[in-house]
């Protein structure tokens, strides 16, 4: 079975899935969308990061496509439905670089505080400007994080740490950690913090959610951030508010269009400003996090295709069965209708079949059960279990 991995992938990913039996293509670039229709013929599992886009044509054009890994915390580059509708499993990482965004946000945030990014252009144009004028400690300020996920808690707990007062608003219903005050609306939010982070996801309704109307409320010499997704974020308003003077100062490691291959030129408005950071989209890409999301998703990977696990699938029903050591495994996703379990267990039981195991799960019109069986599972029972009206896939696999 074959496996493309492209952008990069750390090489522990290479290692883990070849260890495994599979044929591994590493790639280091992104692919277009009729690169990816040419490409995937033929593929079993394929692995992409942020810059490659998988549509519903794509995966029209990937007749032997299974699962796709996705080495990062986003799935917004992903069909989702379009991938569940065809039975394909779509895996992320969603905690392996939690760690290292955090890292650069407290790093932006006293860069930004200090005003480093403005002091050291002078000194590389040899001008000498010792000057504590708009440079504060970030000890008493207020944060507000805006999204209060894996990424927005573990932040707060290292601000908290840091001195910051902590304030976060979210839609979801989130247990507040340390002493961090939740803010019932975002208006309340940006009315009070010295800094907002934003940390939401990359779902549809998110786009655009930050604007001219969002900067305005901000206090007035507040400090903006956003590692979260570019689309969230109108950079031409944000660019008028620094110039301003509203906003002090600004990051930003995502944007709404960004470079598909290393060394193209990167275009923004905000270019050129003083006190803003401008990253390429690095907020996980430490070794460390690399490292651990190659193996993470990876493992994740090898697990669906070799055992039928659908742990932490973003699209297909969740289920982790145990480690397979009866003597077979029959995996069947289907249509999400009542008296699907019993017709399985009937047809097994026609054919003399003994169960020893089964796990089942639904999602929304999909379900997914895994049976661990004693003994040879016979054709006549497969090809019933396939004939079935509400089958999508069936899969087995020996001990």
């Amino acid at each position: 079975m074959k496996v493309l991995l492209l952008e990069n992938i750390h090489p522990v990913a290479v290692q883990t899935l070849e260890a495994a039996g599979f044929d591994v293509e590493l790639r280091s670039s992104s692919m277009s969308e009729d690169e990816l229709v040419a490409a995937l013929p033929g593929v079993t599992m394929l692995g992409i990061r942020s810059n490659t886009h998988i549509t519903a044509r794509v995966l029209d054009h990937a007749p032997d496509l299974t699962a796709i890994g996705c080495f990062c915390i986003g799935t917004n580059q992903v069909d989702l439905a379009a991938a569940a509708q065809r039975g394909i499993a779509v895996f992320n990482a969603p905690y392996s670089n939690t760690r290292s965004v955090v890292e650069l946000v407290i790093a932006e945030i006293i860069s930004l505080a200090r005003r480093l990014p403005e002091k050291t252009q002078k000194m590389h144009a040899g001008i000498w400007d010792k000057s504590a004028k708009g440079s504060h400690e970030v000890r008493g300020r207020t944060l507000g994080i805006v999204g209060y996920g894996n990424i927005g808690t573990q932040l707060s707990n290292l601000a908290e740490a840091m001195g910051l007062n902590v304030i976060f608003y979210d839609v979801a219903d989130r247990l507040r950690h340390g002493n961090a005050r939740r803010m019932h609306t975002l208006d309340a939010l940006l009315a009070e913090a010295d800094v907002v982070s934003l940390h939401v996801d990359g779902r549809p309704g998110n786009a655009g959610i930050f604007g001219d109307e969002q900067f305005k409320k901000m206090k007035p010499r507040s400090i903006f951030i956003n590692a979260a997704r570019g689309m969230v974020v109108d950079t031409e308003a944000l660019r008028e508010h620094i110039l301003s003077g509203h906003i002090a100062g600004a990051a930003l490691d995502v944007f709404p269009i960004e470079p598909k291959v290393q060394g193209d030129e990167f275009e923004s408005p905000l270019r050129g400003l003083d006190n803003v950071i401008l990253t390429p989209h690095v907020g996980g890409s430490t070794q460390e996090a690399q490292e651990e999301i190659g193996y993470f998703v990876s493992g994740k990977l090898k697990n669906f295709q070799l055992e039928g696990s659908t742990a932490l699938s973003v699209n297909l029903p969740d289920v982790q069965p145990p480690a397979l050591v009866e003597e077979a495994r029959i995996g069947f996703l289907h249509i999400n209708v009542p008296g699907v379990l019993a017709e399985v267990n009937n047809i097994l039981a026609s054919e003399g079949v003994n169960v020893t195991g089964q796990y089942l799960a639904t999602r929304g019109e999909q379900g997914y059960v895994v049976t661990d069986v004693s003994g040879h599972v016979s054709e006549a029972a497969i090809s019933k279990l396939q004939a079935s009206p509400h089958t999508q896939w069936l899969r087995s696999w020996d001990a």
